[in-house]
């Protein structure tokens, strides 16, 4: 019952407690939605509405407002995060323009439908096309977490790579070439433990990690690609900078469903590009032109295709040359190499 006081005190309590006494960096709420509404799970007859007729648990959302008020007022620094599956708006508002006042929110969306995607086979992925792209149609609602988390590794969902289709070799592909999307998508990425090194087995909460598994190469080629992933992320602000802003995102070419092919440009504070490429087929693309914001010379900083990941190499020895010639709406172009199963990105020399 949130409308009782000592019930909101204690949980008030409990969540400063968990931040200034053990440090956390953050918490949690799982299952907002349940919090949410009245009629949450419940069949006609087995709730009531509120005070206006409606279905929101109005006592809970003011709990959720005291809750993320008073734990950003305290204890600056933390982040507060809603595991939240409706379209409730506002959940990442601040509290006093009316929100739930969470720093982040679940991105559930994305996950569902990228993962539904990369479970395709590759031949069939150009029908399903759109669940790749639909998530930018609401990126910017809310201040999104994008979460591979312990939910799609449990209770027989199969482990990350599990989940991908192909022989061996492309199961790996396609696991680095997610990745590399994944960081790329605006958002805050969460990946769940064992997925850096492509852990074989679903989560098992009374065993450890199979860190055994790094003294293979294409285990340990997996964890290679995740560090210098992560390493070409810091060092490119365009990737995090502008993630809840719609200015630092612009399509290259969303619809080439046909070549399972998606591109994007992502643009920093000072305006400054990184493009990103993925190819989702398993046939490499030699010469495929695409528009590019600039003329000159662009680095390939990340190429999951490597041969140190385990991957086959194909790629465009370190750089591509943007020439003055329009295409897709842009001043410039560039004829790239886009290797199998694999995400490549492109930064300005």
């Amino acid at each position: 019952d949130f409308g009782r006081t000592e019930v909101r005190n204690f949980l008030v309590a409990n969540a400063v407690y968990w931040c200034e006494e053990f440090h956390v960096d953050g918490l949690r709420v799982d299952a907002v939605a349940s919090m949410l509404y009245l009629d949450y799970s419940r069949e006609p007859g087995q709730w009531s509405p509120n005070a206006f007729g409606g279905r929101e648990n109005l006592d809970a959302v003011a709990f959720l407002q005291e809750m993320n008020a008073t734990v950003y007022k305290r204890v600056p620094g933390v982040v507060t995060i809603a595991e939240e599956s409706t379209a409730w708006p506002g959940v990442t508002r601040p509290t006093y323009l009316g929100g739930l006042g969470f720093g982040l929110k679940w991105n559930m969306g994305w996950m569902h439908d990228s993962l539904g995607y990369m479970q395709r086979e590759a031949v069939h992925r150009q029908y399903h096309h759109n669940e790749m792209t639909f998530s930018m149609m609401y990126a910017y609602s809310e201040h999104f977490v994008l979460p591979l988390s312990h939910d799609e590794v449990v209770h027989g969902k199969a482990s990350l790579i599990g989940k991908m289709p192909g022989d061996r070799w492309q199961e790996l592909a396609n696991l680095r070439a997610y990745l590399g999307y994944m960081w790329a998508h605006p958002g805050r990425k969460l990946l769940f433990m064992g997925a850096e090194f492509a852990q074989s087995s679903e989560w098992n909460a009374d065993a450890g990690l199979e860190w055994w598994l790094m003294q293979f190469d294409e285990h340990a080629g997996v964890a290679r690609a995740v560090r210098d992933i992560n390493a070409a992320y810091r060092a490119t602000p365009a990737l995090w900078q502008r993630d809840d802003d719609p200015a630092g995102f612009e399509w290259i070419d969303a619809n080439d469903a046909e070549s399972n092919v998606f591109s994007w440009i992502r643009w920093d504070d000072e305006g400054r590009p990184l493009v990103s490429l993925s190819n989702m087929s398993a046939l490499p693309r030699e010469g495929y032109l695409m528009g590019m914001p600039t003329s000159g010379v662009w680095h390939e900083i990340l190429n999951t295709d490597a041969l140190e990941y385990g991957g086959s190499g194909v790629g465009n020895l370190g750089a591509v040359t943007a020439i003055s010639e329009p295409w897709h709406g842009r001043q410039a172009s560039a004829r790239v190499t886009l290797p199998p199963l694999a995400t490549i990105w492109l930064r300005p020399a």
